[in-house]
């Protein structure tokens, strides 16, 4: 039988070496050494690195790439970030939003960044971004696996119409229940909404993902909350705790508590690396706090931790460009996860573990997965963290939807190699 790909002497992400992926009807049909078959296109992966497609689990999709509009943020701070766009509301529209987020998407698939959770604000009684992020879901269904987050980006009990917008979005599609309970007036009222939002979902038969304690105060605790809901109601594996800052903040003790609870009831983790360092610790002279959340120690409970862009040059955030590499770099930096085991973890924070909190189906580089995955210019996972490697070839169902060049410089110095191959410094032995 004719496959439709065959890549050649790929190493995964596992460690296994000299392995043949054959991909026919969109699937995984074999991973085993030397398959020898006919098919429409073969690649050498020349023992380069072959992994699944980079997940990104926490996204703002309908304020991507605004950056600007209608003025910058000078300060820096969430709070600040949360005033622009309240600004910025009143003037989107559907047309922009679909433009600037197909955009993005584009960007995203030169990444190998191929499902995203984006999270939509709901506070706005037009839902121009929930419209327009709808139409981008359908869009971009053949390339890129978009899942939607009602956000009430304003607060549920905070904005008078929150609660009913939120409704109407599910009920127009969106998959995800979201919400912001610190941000809520009070801890009470924040607490309420935890408990009416994982209650919409468990009616509803929807996952959750709050965020969640985005925030320097040590007793901003509503992710414990979170975890009391999630057991109350049997949502176990269906909800997510966004940023969880404030564990930042807290003190050891409550934390040896609060840990096996989130254990225990399953809730996903999700940090943000690049935007918990940089909208954290604003109010700190020094020391300075990190911003991130407690992403060794979650892991060490089997917490199951995942990294997130956040943002992509937006009221929050200036920088960025869809690499989940420069995420999950920023996030073993900031946690001083260090040891080789640590950097292949972070690489699994931006792959699989994202992939488990988002519930894809078929995702994995074993037979009878979906076809989808990336070549790496890397001779492994923490090569490609360290180099930020280039994305050779991106395949979706068994097709390559975009290639880039390796990255080769060339020298001109006496004496000298004639090029310079970043991928060529991989240590000798694999650590």
């Amino acid at each position: 039988m004719s496959l439709d790909l065959l890549i050649k002497n790929a190493t995964l992400p596992d460690g296994r070496t000299g392995v043949d992926i054959a991909c026919s009807g969109g699937l995984i049909t074999a991973v085993e050494p030397a398959i020898t078959a006919d098919a429409a296109r073969t690649i050498d992966a020349d023992g380069q690195l072959v992994s699944t497609p980079f997940v990104d689990s926490h996204f703002h999709m309908d304020a991507t790439l605004s950056l600007g509009l209608p003025r910058m943020n000078v300060s820096g701070t969430l709070l600040e970030g949360i005033a622009l766009w309240g600004e910025l509301k009143p003037i989107l529209t559907v047309d922009a939003v679909v433009e600037r987020a197909l955009k993005y998407c584009d960007l995203a698939v030169s990444q190998g960044l191929l499902a995203i959770r984006s999270h939509v604000d709901v506070c706005d009684d037009n839902l121009t971004g929930v419209e327009a992020l709808l139409e981008v879901k359908e869009k971009v269904k053949p390339y890129i696996d978009l899942q939607l987050v009602a956000f009430p980006q304003d607060g549920l009990y905070r904005s008078e119409t929150a609660e009913k917008n939120l409704l109407k979005a599910l009920d127009m599609g969106v998959d995800v229940v979201g919400g912001i309970p610190h941000f809520e007036r009070t801890m009470d009222d924040g607490a309420r909404s935890v408990k009416r939002l994982c209650e919409i979902a468990a009616d509803r038969g929807l996952m959750v993902d709050l965020h969640c304690d985005e925030s320097d105060d040590p007793l901003s605790r509503h992710i414990e909350t979170l975890a009391y809901e999630t057991q109350r109601l049997g949502l176990q594996g269906r909800t997510a705790g966004s940023h969880l800052t404030s564990m930042h903040s807290m003190d050891n003790y409550y934390v040896s508590k609060l840990l096996p609870l989130i254990a225990e009831a399953d809730v996903q983790a999700i940090a943000n690396p690049l935007i918990n360092i940089t909208l954290q610790g604003r109010h700190d002279s020094y020391p300075k706090r990190r911003g991130q959340t407690r992403v060794p120690e979650m892991r060490d409970y089997g917490i199951n931790v995942s990294f997130g862009h956040d943002c992509v040059m937006d009221p929050w955030y200036s920088q960025g460009s869809g690499d989940m590499l420069e995420v999950a770099s920023m996030g073993f930096h900031v946690a001083q996860m260090t040891s080789r085991a640590d950097i292949r973890y972070a690489f699994d924070c931006a792959t699989k573990h994202p992939a488990k909190a988002l519930g894809l189906q078929g995702y994995g580089l074993e037979k009878g997965c979906k076809a989808d995955m990336v070549l790496l210019q890397a001779a492994d996972t923490i090569e490609a963290i360290r180099m930020k490697a280039t994305r050779l070839a991106v395949v979706k169902a068994g097709k390559v939807i975009c290639e880039t060049p390796p990255r080769i410089a060339t020298l001109s110095l006496a004496g000298r190699p004639e090029t310079v191959n970043p991928a060529a410094y991989a240590p000798n032995e694999a650590g």
